[in-house]
Order: C-alpha cells, then structure tokens, then sequence
C-alpha cells in the first residue's frame, strides 16, 4: 500500500479517507491533502457533515512520518514540515461544518492533535494513544492547544511527560479527547455514522453559529501554532535529536 487520500460524499456527510503502509504515519505530503481535502469539503454545498477516518483496522495514526523527520536538514525544511500539523489543525478549527474522527486504533504523536481538533472522536476500545515527542528530543508544541483546549492542561501535561507509555481508550474517554468507546469495530461504524447522520440532518446555519461558539478564543492560533512549528522545527535538528532518530 502506497500513501493515499480519497473523498467520497452520501446523504450529506463527507468522508476523507487517509492511510500510509507506515502505520497510517504522515508525511508533509499527506498533511497537505488532508488539509485541501478538507477545504473541498468544506465548499461543497452538499456536505453537511465530515467524517475522517484512516484505512484497515490497527493504527489510527503513527503522527509525524519518522522517515520524513530523519531526512531534515535546514530550519525551513524542519518547520515546514511541523506546518503541516499546524495547517491542518487550523484547517479543523476554521471550517464551519462538524468534524467527527473515527478512531479505529492506536494514534501516537500529532496524531491526537487531529483527534482533538475534530470536533467528536468515536473511538475503539483498543484506541490507545501516546505523545512520544519528548522521547526524541522534541514536544508536542505544535498540537498542544488542541489537546489541551479538549483534555485539560494537567491532563496534557501528564500525557507529554508519559512519552513511553501508552494510555488506554478509557483514560482517553475519561478526560475527554474521545466522547463514546466502543468494544467491536463493528459497533465503532454503527456510531460514527448514526451520529454523522444526526449531525447531518440539523440546520445547517444553526451548526455554523454554534462551531463558531465552541472555538471561540482560538483565532490567535492563526499565528500561535506557526510559532510552535518554528520551535519543533529548531529542536528536530538538534544533535540529540538526530542522534535518536539514527537509533528508530
């Protein structure tokens, strides 16, 4: 399986597909569609509703490509590509329609600041998630008011400091990030689309005002999660970071 993005639309919910052989990992290149893909959703006047999802049925999400990191050399290289997990996220944040992520499996890293920026996560019972940027010499700086503005800053804080440690899809549960588990994947799909539906057949302009109410007080991450880009982007290429990532 090569790198893939699609997009297919049914009774008004749109759903972006992404998946990569490297456990659904993502490479500046994915981010980027995921991102425009969004946006075509957006201006589609028959999508009322977005799911996105990742392909097969183990990882949700890897985070940054691991690849792709070993391979930076220049501050613009390396906060460009952070900039991706920052203009997908804003890209989350600014669309007027719901957003609801079907978590399947595992998501580590930037993955769980898709999951936060989304504005519903069903989950799978076997979602664990983990922020493994410290372990490597960086931080979760870029995704950090995502997962913060949904779990709480001392969940947050508990969690990046946990680099090696997987929390399960209960505490994920418990604290927010996910607002229904369920224990079969089948169980999952029956969810996401019975809520994708509901969602779907609300007015649309009273959604748009209320988005609009749950992200108030975000517009400064315009420039905020740049500026964590840059950060990341400096300690990526840091002698201790390089170091690690030969060992991965």
């Amino acid at each position: 399986m090569e790198a893939f993005i699609t997009h297919s639309i049914k009774e008004g919910i749109g759903t972006l597909t992404f998946g990569h052989p490297a456990g659904n990992s993502l490479p500046s290149l994915l981010l980027n569609q995921i991102a425009k893909v969004l946006q075509v959703l957006q201006n589609d006047k028959d999508v009322r509703v977005i799911i996105i999802q990742s392909q097969g049925n183990k990882a949700f999400c890897g985070g940054a490509s691991l690849a792709e990191l070993k391979t930076l050399n220049t501050q613009e290289e390396a906060t460009a590509f952070f900039m991706g997990f920052a203009t997908v996220i804003n890209t989350l944040r600014q669309i007027d329609k719901f957003v609801v992520a079907r978590v399947q499996g595992k998501a580590v890293g930037g993955a769980i600041g898709l999951i936060a920026a989304a504005d519903y996560a069903i989950a799978h019972e076997e979602a664990s998630i983990k922020l493994s940027e410290l372990s490597i010499g960086i931080g979760p700086y870029v995704i950090e008011p995502a997962v913060s503005r949904k779990i709480g800053t001392t969940a947050f804080g508990h969690l990046s400091l946990a680099a090696n440690e997987w929390k399960s899809a209960l505490w994920a549960h418990q604290r927010g990030l996910y607002a229904e588990v369920y224990p079969s994947t089948q169980a999952l799909d029956t969810a996401v689309y019975a809520f994708a539906q509901r969602l779907s057949n609300y007015a649309p302009e009273a959604m748009q005002q209320l988005k609009k109410l749950h992200w108030k007080d975000t517009s400064h991450w315009a420039t905020l999660l740049p500026e964590n880009a840059k950060i990341t982007g400096q300690l990526a290429l840091s002698p201790y970071t390089k170091s690690v990532l030969k060992t991965l």
